[in-house]
Formats: C-alpha cells, sequence, structure tokens
C-alpha cells in the first residue's frame, strides 16, 4: 500500500456520513424557517469532516501506542498497527490538520459574524478548539477520556449537541429549547454507533486497561444500554414532531427506526462480539439516512 492509499485507509472515510449528520439537522431546522446560506452549510461540513479525520488519526495513534490496536483487535486494522504509517508521521498528519481545522473554523466564524459580535466570535472560537481537544484526547494522552469510560458524553456533547444546535445558531443566530430534542436523536445515534465499538471490543480493551463503559457495565448490560439508546432517540425525535406540528409526512422520518428494530433484535441475540461488527455500519448509514430524511421533510414534504 502507497502512503497514499495508507493516509486514506488511517482517515477511515466511511465514518464522515455520521459525523455530519448532526450538520444536516442543524441546517434542515435553519432552512425551514428561511435561513439558506449554503456556503455556511459547506463550511460546517469541511469543519466537521477535518475534526472527524482528527479524530480518526488520533484514535489510530492513541490506540497504537499504548498497545490497545493488537492482534486481538476485532475491527479493520489501523495504519500504525499494521506499519503502514509511523507513530511519528500520523503525530504530525494530527498537528497539520489541526492548524487547518482551525483555519477553517476561523473563516466559518469571520463569514457568519460581525465586529460587532465579539461574544459570538470568541464562543465559537472557543468552541473550534474543545472540538480539536476533544478528536485528539479521546485516545491520546495519560489522561485519554475515552480510556476513563467518558467517551459516551463526549460523543453525545459534539455529535449531537453541539453539531445540531451550533449549525442552527450559525444560520440564524438564534436558540430554540426545542431543538434539544432532535439534537438528542441525534446525539444518542451517534452514542451507540460508539457503543457497539466499544461492545465488539471488549475483550480486548479489558486487556488493553481501556475502561470504556462496556468494559465498565459488561457486554450483557452493555447491549440493554444500546437498546435504551436507540430507545430514547426515538421517543426524543416523536416528542419533537409532535410539539413541533404532527404531519403524516414525517413518518418518511420513522423508516430508518424499521431497520433499526431488526437490528436491535440481532444485537440482543449476538452472544460473539466479534459478530456486532457489521451492525457498526447498519446504525451509521440509519443515522445519516435519518438526517436526509429530517432535512428533506421539513423543507420539501412539508
Amino acid at each position: 500500500m502507497t502512503k497514499i492509499k495508507a493516509w486514506f485507509s488511517a482517515a477511515r472515510l466511511r465514518t464522515l456520513p455520521l459525523s455530519v449528520s448532526g450538520i444536516i439537522v442543524g441546517a434542515a431546522l435553519a432552512h425551514f424557517e428561511g435561513y439558506t446560506k449554503p456556503s455556511i452549510f459547506w463550511l460546517c461540513i469541511l469543519v466537521t469532516v477535518l475534526f472527524q479525520i482528527i479524530s480518526n488519526f488520533a484514535n489510530d495513534y492513541g490506540d497504537g501506542v499504548k498497545g490497545t490496536d493488537n492482534e486481538e483487535r476485532i475491527g479493520p486494522a489501523r495504519a500504525l498497527q499494521s506499519g503502514l504509517l509511523t507513530a511519528k508521521e500520523l503525530r504530525l498528519g494530527i498537528i497539520i490538520l489541526s492548524v487547518i481545522a482551525f483555519a477553517a473554523t476561523l473563516i466559518l466564524i469571520l463569514k457568519v459574524f460581525t465586529k460587532e459580535e465579539l461574544p459570538y466570535i470568541f464562543l465559537f472560537i472557543v468552541l473550534g478548539i474543545a472540538s480539536i481537544w476533544a478528536a485528539i484526547k479521546y485516545t491520546v494522552g495519560k489522561s485519554a477520556y475515552g480510556y476513563n469510560g467518558l467517551g459516551d458524553i463526549f460523543v453525545f456533547l459534539f455529535f449531537g449537541l453541539l453539531a445540531v444546535l451550533g449549525t442552527y445558531f450559525l444560520f440564524t443566530k438564534q436558540f430554540a429549547v426545542l431543538l434539544l430534542l432532535p439534537a438528542t436523536t441525534i446525539g444518542l445515534l451517534c452514542v451507540a454507533v460508539l457503543n457497539l465499538n466499544n461492545l465488539r471490543d471488549v475483550q480486548s480493551d479489558t486487556n488493553a486497561g481501556k475502561n470504556t463503559l462496556i468494559v465498565k457495565m459488561g457486554f450483557n448490560a452493555g447491549k440493554k444500554y444500546h437498546l435504551f439508546l436507540i430507545g430514547l432517540s426515538l421517543m426524543s425525535l416523536l416528542l419533537y414532531f409532535l410539539l413541533f406540528g404532527w404531519s403524516p409526512v414525517i413518518l418518511i422520518c420513522l423508516l430508518p427506526y424499521v431497520v433499526l428494530g431488526f437490528h436491535i433484535i440481532r444485537v440482543i441475540k449476538i452472544k460473539e462480539p466479534k459478530l456486532l461488527d457489521p451492525e457498526l455500519k447498519i446504525v451509521a448509514l440509519s443515522t445519516f439516512l435519518l438526517a436526509l430524511l429530517i432535512y428533506f421533510s421539513l423543507n420539501y414534504f412539508l
């Protein structure tokens, strides 16, 4: 494999649709209220994709240097683990991409806010820095929060609440409490993907000392937790639609939950962690599909 292919492998492009789901939902909510700014939307997508790739590089690096990625790992081989990239190369890649992501964040912020809106500029600069920090610190360093069972919380906050509400605010410069519900839906589904990953890797994580929430609660309890995440995400979405104003068209948005329903049945029956690997893409793609359906339902069908 060439170096270019190795970098693309480390970037794990298949994770990108899930990462932009919150952006799509935030934009959908703003567009429904008449705020359509394509340049802001695509800048939000770009920034989020950069954050996700930083996270993927950092996960590859952090788990690799800690020895968590080893022959016991069930998922796709990582770049550092396979020797395709060195630790030094990955570290440099993280630094360079972090600088690019911060520059893209500044461009987005300065495009949205005027010099009279300095508090907002400062707030979103802080959020941008926090996003880069969170992307890196999941597995990197002695205090990596992913090794202390805090990954679920950070994923919910950054991929759910910040992605949806932050995008909505960048379009509208407003905040609405009701929007916490769809933000919660996306956040919980993103946590469900992480939870599946941790369920799959429970044995290797345990042996490596990576104390994810699943390692702490156990495999069977983790499957029940998975059911809770998806069930609560559905309830949050239904409550939003009921408060928003019900329409039969909105039923289209529930189609991904039919797929997720069968997914849950399979997860509950699975006893071998390695058999969960194919289920990750099902939840990730279902979340992305849900985001698209919310967008088109709100802006084209209502």
